[in-house]
């Protein structure tokens, strides 16, 4: 099972747009070393749509490269054609991965049938664990409970889904329908304030943005959670609230997320892709005071490789 702390990482770039490998590495070790469960390269808050084909295949391999074979690496294969998701899944496959991510294509917005057929031939076509990826707000399309559920059975490498959508009603959906077919697959939280939420509903972790720059918040309120300490689960989960609001800035997540990883001091450039805008300098100074108020800016420095 994908289970626990995952973190969709944030793709570093240079002041050229170029990749920042170095930076990749030095962000891939940070996390490892927080004790996050997984690492969730050419993700959304990575910037996937913006990647081609060859720098994924970098990014990943220098994830891969550099962490240990404890830390699960479950890279993005999204991709608006089927195919091409499929030949992203086999790539990474090669490069030593276990597990890939997809959401549906979001160009043209598939039915019912051609969201089946999509996540089924991926998971027909390539020897590897697909966790499924609904986040309508980005692709305009919910994957259908009935379809997640139809995958689960048919499909043994079809092992869970990650779920960005603040609606307790479809996990709680998900949880009792798909679990009840299948007790090994995971269903996965995409919103960090919604973290003790879904594990209150029965959810097995989370895939959480902001635990790019603070994990330990995030890994502190699962191991809580999962060691019947409520209280405590509660205590940092309003702590997480409180870094959620960096999000108020109002830019998307890769853009406030790197400037974040700038504030606490990471060799990670608030440089994002067109047409994505960086935080501004105010806009900096409004995230670090966030920070340094919750003490993320000190604690981050236990954790610095």
């Amino acid at each position: 099972m994908l289970k626990g702390i995952v973190v969709p990482m944030v793709t570093p770039f240079k002041e050229d747009y170029s990749l920042d490998l170095e930076a990749v590495k030095w962000l891939a070790r940070y996390l490892e070393r927080a004790g996050v469960d997984a690492l969730f390269p050419n993700s959304t808050t990575g910037e996937f749509p913006h990647l081609t084909a060859g720098e994924a295949m970098e990014l990943v391999k220098s994830v891969i490269e550099v962490v240990k074979s404890s830390t699960t690496v479950a890279p993005g294969v999204s991709a608006n054609t089927t195919l091409h998701s499929i030949e992203l899944a086999k790539r990474f496959r090669d490069l030593g991965a276990e597990v890939v991510i997809s959401t549906t294509p979001y160009y043209f917005k598939p039915g019912e049938e051609g969201i089946y057929r999509h996540f089924a031939l991926i998971a027909e076509s390539v020897d590897i664990n697909l966790v499924l990826y609904c986040i309508p707000s980005t692709t305009g399309v919910l994957i259908p409970v009935s379809v997640v559920k139809r995958l689960a059975k048919e499909y043994s490498n079809v092992v869970g889904i990650k779920v960005t959508h603040d609606s307790l009603e479809y996990l709680r959906a998900l949880i009792n329908e798909v679990k009840g077919v299948r007790k090994d697959f995971s269903v996965l939280v995409g919103i960090d304030t919604m973290l003790l939420h879904g594990l209150i509903e029965g959810c097995d972790g989370g895939v959480v943005g902001l635990a790019n720059v603070a994990p330990w918040i995030h890994k502190a309120l699962y191991d809580a959670w999962r060691g019947g300490g409520f209280a405590k689960a509660l205590g940092e989960h309003a702590r997480l609230c409180r870094l959620f609001s960096v999000y108020s800035v109002g830019k998307p997540a890769p853009s406030v997320v790197k400037g974040a990883l700038e504030a606490i001091g990471a060799p990670v450039k608030r440089v994002v892709r067109p047409p994505l805008q960086p935080l501004s300098d105010e806009e900096l100074g409004f995230v670090k005071g966030i920070l340094s108020g919750l003490g993320v800016l000190e604690e981050a420095r236990k954790f610095f490789p």
